[in-house]
């Protein structure tokens, strides 16, 4: 019956909850397991919480946990009742699900992840000879975002980029495919750190300053057409060949992408100079759900499989470094050069996110 809810709560409830990962499936995934666990999680997370050794490893501490994907933002559209802990992919929307449900103490988060856009070697070498980007190894670089955000704003065309032209996929107006800002973290993330940059280094925190950044917000947004609820159905398409040549996704995503295929082709991982990290946070509901999210920040195992997954632990950069020395080719193992963006508050963030997507104001 608890399954049977969970797949009509996907499809009845707020856009955004995409399927259902359960681990610890079966009599044998629980191990000693004695206590089970309801989340309902980012997408990103989906493959961690699936992953065998993950199970048996919270299995090992007596978890079992029964985990539902949805959008971060979409979260709070949902209701939660009978869930042991909400874990979204950042500490906004983390925020917003602590007030409603009258969370107290603070909310662990276990681990973080960058934000950067994937790119063929192609596209990323039409950026940097057009000063878009910078590259510094054959399969990593680093994107300009005030480059970018000019590009966007003069509607400017790959074909209007030197060197695009012996690339035939390069057609048409250049931007980031990014995920649907009201529903997704990863988008919303977007327009926090574009907006940072577009008003010079400050933080949207006002009605005017909407209303200065929305215009520039909606042509990131308007231009890219449907937008996907994940991040994971995004980076899916990326993989298999087909969308948009820059999409925004989760560093995690790439490093798990690079664990599973030695040789990805020609995939160039570019760091945005200026970003906003996304930070995993967890809102426990139940006793059991903080005692869950306790383990994952702390469990020697549960660490280690994160990193594996692609996650940085808050307070461990050697932890990801060590994991990851094999794939300094593609991953920056210390984010330096990186500048990291303030959030907007929750309402503001959201009513950015709406403009955005053209409700509401005037973006002319």
């Amino acid at each position: 019956m608890r399954r049977i809810a969970g797949i009509v709560l996907a499809v009845l409830l707020v856009g955004g909850v995409v399927a259902a990962v359960v681990a610890g499936r079966s009599n044998e995934d629980k191990g000693t397991a004695t206590k089970t666990v309801h989340m309902v999680i980012g997408s990103e997370k989906a493959d961690f919480f699936a992953d065998p050794d993950v199970v048996k490893a919270l299995a090992a501490k007596g978890y079992t946990v029964k985990a539902e994907t949805s959008g971060s933002w979409a979260m709070e559209g949902l209701d939660l009742e009978g869930y042991d802990l909400a874990f979204p992919s950042s500490q906004a929307p983390a925020a917003e699900l602590a007030a409603r449900y009258k969370v107290r103490g603070a909310l662990p988060r276990p681990f973080y992840s960058p934000l950067v856009v994937v790119a063929r070697r192609g596209a990323a070498e039409v950026l940097a000879g057009n000063g878009l980007a910078t590259l510094d190894a054959a399969h990593r670089g680093t994107l300009r975002m005030s480059a970018h955000l000019d590009a966007a704003r003069h509607d400017r065309t790959w074909q209007q980029l030197k060197g695009a032209g012996k690339y035939g996929e390069l057609t048409g107006t250049l931007y980031i495919s990014s995920t649907d800002p009201e529903t997704s973290n990863s988008g919303a993330l977007y327009l926090a750190a574009a907006s940072y940059v577009a008003g010079g280094g400050r933080v949207v925190a006002s009605e005017a300053d909407v209303d200065r950044a929305a215009p520039l917000m909606r042509k990131l947004v308007s231009v890219q057409g449907a937008q996907q609820s994940s991040t994971d159905a995004a980076f899916r398409d990326f993989v298999s060949g087909v969308g948009n040549p820059l999409v925004l996704v989760y560093e995690s995503q790439v490093t798990t992408l690079l664990r599973e295929q030695h040789n990805p082709g020609d995939l160039v991982v570019l760091y945005p100079d200026t970003t906003v990290n996304s930070d995993h946070t967890v809102v426990p509901l139940t006793d059991n759900g903080r005692a869950l999210a306790e383990l994952l920040g702390t469990d020697p195992a549960l660490r280690e499989l994160a990193v594996r997954h692609g996650f940085r632990p808050q307070d461990d950069v050697a932890e990801f470094a060590a994991a990851n020395a094999s794939r300094t080719g593609y991953l920056k193992q210390e984010l330096t050069g990186v500048r990291q963006a303030p959030v907007p508050t929750s309402k503001v963030l959201h009513e950015l996110a709406r403009r955005a997507r053209g409700q509401g104001g005037s973006t002319a």
